[in-house]
């Protein structure tokens, strides 16, 4: 499982923190239902973030060693005023400093509660990378502005996707999960192919439905279904923020298999 270094995640919470505020602050509907998480419109998405942000940041300040409460957390729902641009950006531009300065002043290696992984902040610096790369991606689609990610932070974001996978079917009870690698799927295979990644970039990824759980690698692969298309849309399609028959993608082989683990995989 390759990583990016501690001070890369935390210089990307705070890149997409901005790219998130520009949003906020573009005159966008902050009611507006948002098309790839629909329970929640435009301003309940950015608290949602702002929250998991400040979630963060006091597990890593307090050292905790076991999870916290939303109750506990200082503003956590975010600005008591409804629709206020001007306040909701305020408050994420907090949220963002906070937990940036918090990963940066206790480095790769503390020991903190986590729900995955070796519980310390590197998991926790990757987490939140990738849980606000992506929740701006649902920003930008609701308010109809264009997306885009550093390349090698979109591939790192399918190598965390698949790395949770696999971790909670090693580790956690999840039915769905669990149904990716019944019987009658064991054997069958993805690879993930971006066609535009720079490079000395490994973007393919190679995954089988193994009898113990997913098996998985950056590397070529013959597989039951590939996925191809730019790094981009490719992340975007796997965490089914783009449907498979966007335009620049590519679905070979096996459909149905695809979208049987996009089903299954679902969160975040």
């Amino acid at each position: 499982m390759s990583l990016l270094a501690h001070d890369r995640y935390c210089d990307e919470i705070a890149h997409q923190v901005g790219k998130l505020r520009s949003i906020v602050t573009s005159g966008a509907d902050l009611s507006a239902t948002v098309p790839t998480c629909p329970d929640w419109s435009l301003e309940q998405l950015v608290r949602h973030t702002g929250g998991a942000l400040r979630w963060v940041e006091l597990l890593v300040r307090t050292r905790a060693q076991e999870n916290i409460r939303d109750e506990q957390i200082p503003a956590h729902g975010g600005p008591r005023a409804r629709v206020d641009p001007a306040a909701l950006d305020a408050w994420l531009a907090e949220s963002g400093a906070g937990v940036v300065a918090a990963l940066r002043e206790a480095g790769p290696d503390t020991r903190v509660w986590g729900w995955a992984g070796e519980g310390d902040t590197r998991f926790w610096a990757r987490r939140m990378t990738h849980e606000i790369t992506v929740h701006r991606a649902d920003a930008a689609l609701t308010a109809g502005l264009p997306y885009e990610v550093a390349p090698e932070v979109a591939a790192d974001a399918l190598d965390e996707r698949l790395y949770l996978v696999e971790w909670v079917q090693r580790n956690l009870p999840h039915r769905a999960y669990a149904e990716l690698c019944a019987a009658e799927h064991r054997g069958r295979s993805i690879h993930l192919h971006a066609t535009d990644a720079p490079t000395g970039l490994d973007a393919e990824w190679w995954v089988e439905l193994a009898e113990g759980g997913i098996v998985w690698r950056r590397g070529h692969g013959k597989a039951s279904v590939t996925l191809r298309g730019p790094l981009t849309s490719v992340l975007l399609a796997f965490y089914r923020r783009l449907p498979l028959d966007a335009p620049g993608l590519e679905v070979l082989g096996d459909r149905e298999l695809l979208e049987f683990w996009l089903e299954k995989t679902t969160f975040g």
